[in-house]
């Protein structure tokens, strides 16, 4: 379980959600991982970043659920600089989602730039149905990112969504084969990298600033409403049920 990182020449960098057994869930200390490896690489000579899961099953399904899931406003802090959910960041990052981009996987993937996922890639936002709040971004960036609509019905239903039709939503930029989607991510992060690195940080930084200021501001509700959910009955009973492996029934 860990967050690898291997440097491809000079100025790219990519980075690995490797946690395969669990289908690339986020355990915190990864999450305490990504967030200093954002710090180092936001300060590093690094013009574009690519981010993959390991295998080919999963890109990440969010946080694991069988581990700790408190969240008082310290652990919150770390979560939220780990899925660059309300901080800026220079980095334009390439999303190379090689499986399941689900939960807080895909709430990190709103945080990406430019994304191709492979034909058998899964999308979602499940916490609804194991009473749980989406704490890392998506009730504040999804809407602006495929709109209203299409953001509610994954927010609300909790059902999974095909490749296709999230490159319909616009939630990605294109399909890519397996065999071909590192070489693609790879040769997107070298065109972005071959640009004015002032230029192209510059953009990022104001995007991402944009981005992190409507979240920033949103926070202290987002938080209190994470903590109603996770004080709940529903929240010990989808918990309960995600880990006994059996459909929850809320009463």
């Amino acid at each position: 379980m860990e967050i690898r990182v291997h440097e491809h020449g000079r100025h790219i960098v990519v980075v690995t959600i490797d946690n395969e057994a669990k289908r690339n869930a986020l355990t915190r200390a990864m999450l305490v991982d990504l967030a200093a490896l954002w710090d180092r690489l936001d300060a590093s000579e690094c013009r574009c970043i690519v981010l993959t899961g390991a295998g080919d099953k999963a890109f990440s399904a969010g946080a694991d659920l069988t581990g700790d899931m408190s969240a008082a406003k310290e652990t919150a802090h770390v979560i939220n600089r780990a899925l660059l959910k309300d901080t800026p960041f220079s980095k334009p990052i390439v999303a190379a989602v090689n499986g399941d981009c689900v939960a807080g996987g895909l709430e990190l993937l709103l945080s990406t730039d430019i994304r191709a996922a492979v034909p058998q890639a899964r999308f979602g936002l499940p916490e609804v149905t194991w009473g749980i709040y989406p704490f890392g971004g998506a009730t504040v960036k999804l809407v602006h990112q495929i709109g209203y609509v299409h953001a509610m019905e994954l927010l609300l239903t909790g059902r999974l969504v095909d490749a296709a039709f999230a490159d319909r939503l616009g939630l990605v930029n294109r399909i890519v084969a397996p065999e071909r989607l590192m070489e693609w991510a790879v040769e997107t992060a070298e065109a972005i990298a071959a640009n004015s690195p002032a230029a192209v940080q510059a953009v990022r930084q104001q995007v991402s600033s944009s981005i992190a200021d409507y979240a920033k501001s949103r926070e202290a509700l987002e938080q209190d409403l994470g903590d109603r959910v996770r004080s709940s009955l529903d929240f010990i009973e989808g918990l309960t049920a995600f880990r006994e492996k059996r459909k929850p029934d809320y009463r």
